[in-house]
């Protein structure tokens, strides 16, 4: 069973940075794909980026594309750290923010099929995101 516990949200101005963490345990297969997803009331859940913990590929949605950074510390066994460096960030970027892991799954990236929130097996509780104008 796949954990996975975020930290890092707060609240920050217009312009500003922050970086988000994901810790992630209970692994069983490195062919999984860590993601950021983020949530604001009355919106849909939207992809933000994606990495391949066994490979290291990412990929972005087009509305943080060089401004959002997904980074990984590790697999270490079982175990992985994904971050997100949000920089630029906006007031349309308050949401709140969650970690998702799809295990064994095949070409998420290549598919595009990262970006849907259903392709997902784990979640985290999530952490809030307030950008201040």
């Amino acid at each position: 069973q796949v954990q996975l516990v975020e930290s890092g949200g707060g609240s920050v101005q217009a312009g500003g940075s922050l970086r988000l963490s994901c810790a992630g345990s209970g692994y069983t297969d490195r062919d999984t794909y860590m993601a950021w997803f983020r949530q604001a009331p009355g919106k849909e859940r939207e992809g933000l980026a994606v990495v391949h913990i066994g490979g290291g590929y990412t990929s972005y949605a087009d509305s943080v594309k060089g401004r959002f950074t997904i980074s990984q510390d590790g697999p270490k066994d079982t175990e992985n750290t994904v971050y997100l460096q949000m920089n630029s960030l906006k007031p349309e970027d308050t949401a709140r923010y969650y970690c998702a892991a799809a295990e064994r799954k095949r070409s998420l990236i290549a598919r595009g099929t990262w970006l849907v929130p259903s392709e997902y097996d784990y979640w985290g509780q999530g952490t809030q995101v307030t950008v201040s104008s």
